[in-house]
């Protein structure tokens, strides 16, 4: 799918709702916008959209998405591509969003790392969990066998076909995965050091299933404390019980989350509670600074939930109060997407509404 990529101008690039982070939930803020008639332009510093979903782990089934009882996470990125196309938006990739700049007017300028600048009454920030870095465990050689046997994230399940593979970890990341690859891999450990888990509880419950069933090898409590191989992994030793024993593997994979830093965004003024925007959850989802809110994981608030579905929910409201910045004293009435006889609709069924949102003087 061909993006509309900003080009390499010097020239302001002015649009409604400026959004920093072209994950799912800025995506999705792209449609919501659109049925109001408000214009978008993303700026993220990955080369592509998608954000996590695209770069790290387009292959992972994700369950959560209302209408989809399972979809992978690449799929998901180019159906909010598709669905958000009608509205036109502008992409700036590649970039990281460096400076904000209040201007006398209210509205914003912001500048990316590489110079290029945005204009725009309303900004929103929604860039998941910012730059991150994986955690990783505190192993001798282990970085010997990065790429050699070690990884932390899964793009491409199929290298795992017929293999035997460990995972380390207690999250959602390791239950799925460890669930995904016992149809790929021909034998699939999971450690943890917990009996346990942090995950979902119904991908829990499939743990267990798979174990009784003899598809996945349970290990808990315990811990990887070693790597060994000679150019690349051939075993990890494991302790369990203050006993340590040998596991031969091909490939081991601990998935502990990642370090997440919201990097330059930090710097602009914003109240900022465990490296995460604090907002105002009781209506828009704003920040402390008029103008400019944060949706998505980067948010934080009493009772936050870091689901997609929440960003979305986020996403849908701020565009909401998004209107009536960028059109104030005008009303408005919203309408079911599946409503025609507005702006041109004839009353029968559309494919898609171009807008559904009428304006009142």
């Amino acid at each position: 799918m061909l993006l509309n990529l900003v080009a390499k101008e010097s020239k302001m690039i002015k649009t409604d709702i400026l959004i920093i982070g072209a994950g799912p939930t800025g995506l999705f803020t792209v449609f919501e916008a659109g049925l109001l008639k408000l214009k978008c332009h993303l700026i993220d510093a990955l080369p592509q959209a998608g954000g996590q979903c695209s770069e790290i782990y387009p292959k992972k089934p994700i369950y959560d998405i209302p209408g989809f009882p399972e979809i992978l996470a690449g799929d998901l990125t180019r159906n909010l591509l598709e669905q958000g196309k009608q509205f036109e938006p502008g992409f700036t990739l590649g970039e990281r969003a460096e400076t904000i700049q209040k201007q006398n007017d209210g509205t914003f300028i912001v500048t990316t790392n590489k110079g290029t600048k945005h204009h725009a009454p309303v900004v929103a920030i929604a860039g998941g969990l910012g730059s991150f870095e994986p955690r990783k465990p505190q192993l001798n050689d282990l970085q010997k066998y990065e790429d050699n046997g070690v990884a932390y994230f899964i793009k491409n399940p199929e290298i795992y076909k017929n293999k035997k593979v460990a995972i380390a970890g207690g999250g959602d990341s390791a239950l799925d995965w460890a669930i995904f690859l016992t149809n790929i891999a021909s034998q699939v450990t999971l450690i943890h050091r917990r009996h346990e888990f942090r995950g979902a509880l119904d991908s829990v419950e499939k743990v267990q299933e798979l174990k009784t069933q003899g598809k996945i090898n349970l290990i808990t409590p315990a811990e990887v404390v070693g790597l060994k191989g000679k150019q690349s992994l051939e075993g990890i030793i494991i302790e369990k019980n203050n006993e340590t024993s040998l596991l031969q593997v091909d490939n081991f994979l601990p998935l502990f989350g990642l370090s997440p830093k919201l990097g330059p965004i930090a710097n602009w003024g914003l109240d900022i509670e465990k490296n995460a925007i604090k907002v105002d959850n009781t209506l828009d989802y704003q920040t402390n600074i008029p103008g400019v809110f944060a949706i998505g994981d980067v948010n934080t608030y009493p009772g936050k939930l870091k689901l997609i579905l929440c960003g979305f929910h986020e996403a849908t409201l701020m565009c909401q109060a998004a209107y009536k910045i960028i059109n104030p004293g005008k009303k408005y009435v919203l309408k079911y997407t599946t409503v025609s006889g507005v702006d041109g609709f004839d009353g029968t069924r559309k494919q898609a509404p171009k807008a559904v949102v009428k304006a009142i003087e």
